[in-house]
């Protein structure tokens, strides 16, 4: 099972050519992963950056673009859990319109401290939630949660 949020291009994302500037992908796809760690994993960044003492940054990120976006295209970004290590997360994440792909991404994200920058393992609870989700991302047989957005 996927966990699906939803943007609408708006001029703010968008080139003078009308299509979307790839640096605004890259927020979005940002904003994508904020949104599963409150919404299915019930940790924000909030509570994880600023009361935790920790932070999640992207250690690697591949993108494929795929098409052009254009402004007043309603996106569909769908993110996939794929492998959780000691302090580690692999996530993949596809941005479509009206079924067609726009973007594929992948990413490699670290729990660390905030006080040495080094990677620390995941605590407990929040493992654990990542975990349900990889389960569920195997599982074809469960729906999808959506999130809309908008923005």
């Amino acid at each position: 099972m996927s966990f699906t949020t939803t943007r609408k291009v708006r001029f703010e994302h968008c080139d003078p050519a009308g299509i979307v500037f790839y640096p605004r992908y890259f927020e979005m796809l940002n904003a994508c992963i904020e949104d599963w760690f409150d919404a299915r994993l019930g940790h924000s960044f909030g509570a994880i950056h600023v009361e935790g003492g920790h932070a999640v940054p992207t250690a690697r990120c591949e993108v494929r673009f795929t098409a052009p976006s254009r402004i007043g295209d309603p996106l569909a970004l769908r993110l996939k859990a794929l492998r959780v290590g000691r302090s580690s997360l692999d996530l993949e994440i596809e941005i479509s319109s009206r079924d067609e792909t726009r973007l594929q991404a992948g990413f490699t994200l670290v729990h660390v401290s905030q006080a040495t920058g080094r990677p620390v393992s995941w605590p407990a609870p929040l493992r654990d939630a990542i975990e349900t989700e990889i389960a569920r991302a195997g599982d074809a047989s469960t729906t999808e949660g959506e999130v809309p957005n908008g923005s």
